[in-house]
């Protein structure tokens, strides 16, 4: 057992990582002012919103990676605006595969952070307005630090989502040593080539990570709602 853990490759595991980091901070950073608007606004438009954000969650990832494929090619007006003017080929590039991971990644961020604002006690956020507070400002000082559940669990779940992705990553990045292939590819590409023992090991790896993630999503979760509890009671 250990002469196999000494002889996995860990790229594969490090460009998961880093995927995962840098899709949930791009989405952290554009979804909590979307999901703010959402939690308040009583547009006619947002049942439209809120069916296109929770697209990926029920479009298969074959579908939805071939229309992100399609839309950043060099035939697309996006991929070839990037390709003249930056020189960057946004297919079968990590580029891409940050692209594609926000996509399929967005309902993840945006449904628990909007869960969380609906959540919050509307007296406070009329408070917040009547001191003279912005929205902007209500949203950062009154309504963050009131949705630290949520807040987590949007995080954790959106990096833990990213990391498991296959399909899109597949289509769009391929898989392309020391750049794209991230561990689901490789595991992937183990059971193809049938060695198995090494895809028990890497299968075994992101179990145990998934799993470690979840639970520390539930422990924060229970914590703070046996504390809020006590508080009130």
């Amino acid at each position: 057992m250990i002469e196999i853990l000494q002889n996995i490759e860990y790229t594969p595991f490090l460009i998961s990582f880093k995927l995962a980091g840098i899709t949930t901070l791009i989405l952290f950073l554009l979804c909590l002012p979307f999901a703010w608007y959402l939690s308040q606004t009583s547009s006619k438009v947002k049942p439209f919103l809120e069916a296109v954000t929770a697209l990926p969650i029920v479009l298969p990832p074959s579908v939805l990676g071939f229309y992100i494929l399609f839309a950043l090619s060099q035939n697309s007006p996006v991929g070839a605006f990037f390709e003249e003017y930056f020189g960057i080929k946004l297919v079968f590039n990590f580029s891409g595969l940050v692209i594609a991971s926000c996509f399929y990644s967005l309902p993840f961020m945006v449904q628990p952070l909007q869960s969380g604002f609906e959540g919050i006690n509307k007296n406070m956020l009329e408070a917040s307005y009547i001191a003279g507070k912005s929205k902007f400002e209500t949203m950062l000082k009154v309504a963050l630090p009131n949705i630290k559940p949520a807040l987590l669990t949007a995080v954790i779940v959106t990096f833990a989502h990213t990391v498991g992705e296959f399909g899109v990553v597949l289509m769009v990045g391929g898989s392309i040593p020391g750049e794209t292939k991230v561990a689901s590819v490789a595991i992937y590409e183990m059971v193809e080539i049938m060695d198995y023992t090494s895809a028990h090991v890497y299968s075994a790896i992101m179990l145990v990570i998934s799993f470690l993630v979840l639970l520390s999503v539930y422990i924060f979760n229970h914590k703070h709602n046996k504390k809020f509890n006590g508080f009130h009671q």
